[in-house]
């Protein structure tokens, strides 16, 4: 096991350091410092002395690179990118371009708990929800509950997730004023705000997770020890639920795996629609304000939770099947 990890944290490392060089690249190549001063500066007439003073205040003034008029490590440290790039690996993310007053640090614990508050429930009750739902159709299987079960996952699959927010929105909050419109509230209160975001995006999932998680169960439906279990007397609900359930554990485990950055990330639709300050809409506001700083950091901590999460996953396999060895 510990070898695996240790092996796990020098390719994710690589990775990690691969994906902040590209993005990198990508960023300084598409907008260069100048580019990125006017568009923050805004207006139609941006002077050359606005544009320096704004990169001067930013730390953009510096190369890119390598700084050829500076000597030993300097040439190196006094840098754009061991500033803004490199210092990522110590989690120092730095200031907002477009707002310099925003430490893009303090932002992201602030909101990491917000968006966990609407992703973890979420993420819960979607699992649960659709291995339930799924394990019924399997149940009853080739009757009218399973077909027009399908029917309704195919249904649930094909509408858009924004007809759930603009359909609930209206019912919910506008018609039945059972829940806010939008906006959040700390403590309790979030509760009030949370309901109706979780309830949507839990409906526009569910049909998409179900269908897949039924095909799982119906494939280990057709196996040897499924036929055993039935010939030993066992009525269908504990095939079901102590065989069937147990050896689709993998693929479930893969499959919600996938989730969990999104866990910490945060929804980029949901938070924006219900105005909830998490992640998800702190990236669309840097996006919209061409804050590349904090686009930049986002890229990073997503791939850093993209490589724990599959390093999660891998370690999950071995707990709910012991035949799975870590070599």
């Amino acid at each position: 096991m510990l070898g695996f990890v240790l092996r796990r944290l020098g390719y994710g490392l690589a990775i990690l350091v691969g994906v902040n060089l590209f993005t990198f690249f990508l960023f300084f190549s598409v907008n260069t410092p100048d580019d990125m001063a006017r568009l923050n500066i805004g207006g139609k007439r941006v002077t050359q002395e606005q544009i320096e003073k704004w990169k001067t205040e930013r730390g953009y003034d510096k190369p890119l690179y390598y700084d050829a008029s500076r000597s030993g490590a300097e040439r190196v440290t006094h840098t754009i990118l061991w500033e803004r790039s490199v210092s990522l690996f110590a989690l120092d993310f730095g200031k907002s371009d477009a707002r310099q007053a925003i430490n893009i640090g303090h932002e992201v614990k602030v909101r990491m708990g917000v968006s966990l508050q609407l992703a973890l429930p979420l993420f819960i009750l979607q699992v649960i929800a659709s291995v339930a739902f799924a394990l019924l159709l399997v149940f009853f299987r080739h009757t009218r509950i399973d077909f027009w079960g399908v029917v309704l996952c195919v249904l649930m699959l094909s509408i858009s997730s924004l007809f759930y927010i603009i359909v609930g929105q209206f019912l919910f909050a506008r018609v039945l004023r059972l829940v806010p419109m939008n906006g959040f509230a700390p403590g309790l209160d979030a509760v009030r705000f949370l309901a109706l975001p979780i309830l949507l995006s839990l409906l526009s999932r569910l049909g998409g997770e179900a269908r897949l998680y039924r095909a799982m169960f119906l494939e280990e439906m057709g196996k040897d020890y499924v036929r055993t279990a039935r010939a030993k007397g066992l009525s269908e609900g504990r095939v079901l639920g102590r065989h069937v359930l147990r050896n689709a554990l993998i693929p479930i485990i893969t499959s919600a795996g996938g989730y969990l950055p999104y866990v910490f990330l945060g929804s980029l639709v949901f938070e924006s629609f219900f105005g909830i300050p998490g992640l998800g809409a702190f990236v669309i506001e840097a996006i919209t304000g061409q804050d590349f700083a904090i686009v930049r950091t986002m890229v990073f901590l997503g791939a850093l939770l993209y490589i724990a999460s599959n390093a999660l996953i891998d370690i999950a396999y071995t707990w709910v099947d012991p035949r799975v060895r870590l070599q």
